[in-house]
């Protein structure tokens, strides 16, 4: 177009002004300062970064959870899991409970005998229920601590032993029962009879936190018959508690409590609850298992 200057650069001349010496309108001394004061200026960030860091894991310890107010009470839960914790099984035809019973037999490996010889590893707690075994501190120099041994014949008919079905073939099925695993936290036992069902009330004893299930229907209450409790004082025993964690307590085997309904009225769905009892425990309608838990067992016979 007239009175245009083709030969004004345009574009590339912005870039690098040969003329002139700059790039981008400025020169080097300019675009050596821009350059320090944005390497000083995220510099500082990541130290002050990197420094808070720091500080904050100094506040953090390996073994010990900084803020456990908020942690809530220890979970209950069983084996074998159920999809949507319905336990629906035909006595009579294996393959409908075989799923269950091998999940049981899995889960019960790690509480077989010669896993638990190492006598570095674990020690004896004895089988009858006793206080709290108080291993140290968590932030001592102890190091590892031994873990009480379990042995699954404390689970009596419901330790797989004997009977690899767990009862199912007898349409009498069994539960394996834990409390979930929480860092230094020492279940304490009832003090008093008051927020305990009457039928569980022969249950309190010392050094044991106790456990009991019943139907969570009252129109069902005669449908679920005699049920037993193994293990040692038939409920959680003291004397594996506390727990150090993973880094301190790898060997840790939590005790086990088998849970036997041996005649549950059969060809009926059967809603059951299962709570143990203590001082520090408490229960959540948002959490079905804090504390206790529900399943539906069906024992079909044709």
């Amino acid at each position: 177009m007239p009175g245009q200057n083709k030969d004004d650069g345009g574009w590339k001349k912005f870039l690098w002004d040969s003329e002139k010496k700059e790039f981008m309108g400025r020169t080097g001394g300019s675009w050596l300062k821009i350059f320090l004061f944005y390497v000083i200026f995220y510099g500082c960030l990541a130290g002050i970064f990197i420094g808070t860091i720091q500080v904050l894991l100094l506040t953090l310890s390996d073994y010990k959870p900084t803020w456990q107010d908020r942690v809530a009470p220890p979970g209950l839960t069983h084996s074998p899991k159920a999809d949507k914790a319905e336990l629906s099984f035909n006595m009579n035809e294996v393959e409908t409970y075989l799923t269950f019973t091998k999940r049981m037999r899995d889960f019960l490996e790690a509480y077989n005998e010669e896993r638990q010889k190492d006598q570095m590893q674990f020690e004896d707690c004895g089988d009858e229920p006793v206080g709290y075994r108080e291993r140290g501190d968590l932030e001592s120099d102890i190091g590892v601590r031994k873990a009480c041994r379990f042995s699954r014949s404390w689970l009596g008919p419901c330790s797989g032993i004997e009977d690899r079905h767990f009862g199912f073939s007898e349409g009498k099925p069994c539960l394996i029962v834990k409390l979930n695993r929480i860092v230094n936290f020492r279940p304490r036992v009832p003090s008093s009879n008051d927020s305990i069902p009457e039928g569980a009330r022969h249950k309190v004893l010392n050094n044991v936190i106790p456990i009991h299930c019943t139907s969570k229907k009252e129109e069902d209450a005669d449908k679920v018959g005699e049920v037993r409790y193994f293990g040692v004082g038939a409920g959680f025993p003291l004397q594996y508690y506390p727990y150090y964690g993973k880094l301190l307590h790898p060997q840790y085997l939590q005790p086990l409590v088998g849970i036997q309904f041996f005649n549950l009225t059969q060809n009926q769905e059967i809603r059951l609850e299962c709570k143990v009892y203590g001082d520090n425990i408490e229960y959540n309608d948002k959490d079905r298992y804090q504390g206790r838990f529900e399943i539906k067992i069906t024992v079909n016979n044709s």
